[in-house]
């Protein structure tokens, strides 16, 4: 690694990195709305919490949204009902022992956004809203584990009946050097479309007959570098991949106010994303380890004030 005082630059070649399975992959790809729960069982805040034992009871359900007006207006548990049947308190309202500070994800979301706030927040449900704050759904950890296998199989199907492939763009062409190059704009701070530009990426490297492995590997990095330019920048950027018969290199550009520490921002679970970025299961500081170890090689430069370029590349 070469540093000085006005550009930071860091060039990794990576290790044999382990396997990129499809349920990693999917977890990038796939929405939270296409795997939550839609039919949700809720409470009003003026239900008594011995209604809420029944409810809980037939519907073999440990918990409810409280619904007001429309509007998600809290969280019961049943470690809420147990606590006031322990106090004597059965016949209170659901508003008295509800939680009021909801964490939500939204449905439109990648799945490893709600991965990420499992695992940081150690619940095992989270309700489902919309952009406007409308309660659409509920997610347990089982609805994503049940989503994933069920996108497996629909995958394994379709794989068995089209074998389309267009692997033979590279043979019918005739030079010394034969690419592809592929050019996607990325929004700054456009969290609704994140992941759109590396799922379009991974379309086109499926339909030339790359290899799954390959395949899985930059689909995982593109997204990373496509969420940084999202949540990092202030005028977005530019993901560009430039695709050859042995190799994929993926260039993610931005003049946006650039890494002031690249061996910090090398580091598992550094990240410099603000809190509320966080709290929607962005800025996990994972996303430049992640990349290293889907890539083979990877250069990363970056200068404050002015932007940064990382490139990617991955043997197909």
């Amino acid at each position: 690694m070469v540093i000085n005082q006005q550009e930071e630059k860091a060039t990794t070649t990576a290790s044999p990195h382990p396997e990129v399975t499809k349920l990693r992959e999917l977890v990038y790809e796939l929405k939270i709305e296409q795997v939550m729960t839609q039919q949700v069982i809720t409470v009003s805040p003026d239900d008594s919490m011995r209604h809420l034992k029944e409810v809980l009871r037939l519907n073999r359900i440990s918990g409810a949204p409280v619904v007001h007006d429309g509007g998600l207006a809290g969280i019961i548990s049943i470690e809420d009902l147990i606590r006031a049947l322990e106090a004597g308190k059965i016949d209170v309202k659901v508003g008295e022992k509800m939680t009021t500070e909801v964490q939500t994800v939204f449905a439109d979301e990648s799945i490893i956004q709600a991965v990420n706030k499992f695992a940081r927040l150690g619940f095992g449900r989270l309700p489902v809203v919309d952009r406007q704050g409308k309660l659409v759904g509920m997610l347990t950890q089982g609805d994503v584990v049940r989503g994933l296998l069920r996108q497996l199989e629909m995958e394994y199907h379709e794989e068995e009946i089209h074998h389309y492939r267009a692997s033979h763009i590279f043979e019918d062409i005739v030079s010394d050097q034969t690419g592809l190059i592929l050019r996607y704009k990325v929004k700054a701070q456009d969290f609704v479309r994140c992941g759109e530009a590396a799922s379009k990426l991974k379309r086109a490297l499926e339909r030339l007959g790359a290899k799954p492995t390959a395949v899985r590997r930059v689909a995982i990095a593109s997204y990373e570098a496509e969420t940084n330019l999202v949540i990092h920048t202030t005028k977005g950027g530019e993901l560009i991949a430039e695709i050859q018969p042995q190799k994929i290199r993926i260039v993610s550009v931005d003049s946006g106010p650039g890494i002031p520490d690249i061996e910090k921002a090398l580091q598992p679970g550094y990240s410099t994303a603000p809190e509320w970025i966080r709290e929607m299961g962005f800025g996990a500081g994972m996303g430049l380890n992640n990349i290293q170890t889907c890539a083979d090689e990877m250069h990363l430069n970056s200068k404050v004030n002015v932007g940064t370029r990382l490139e990617i590349f991955i043997n197909l």
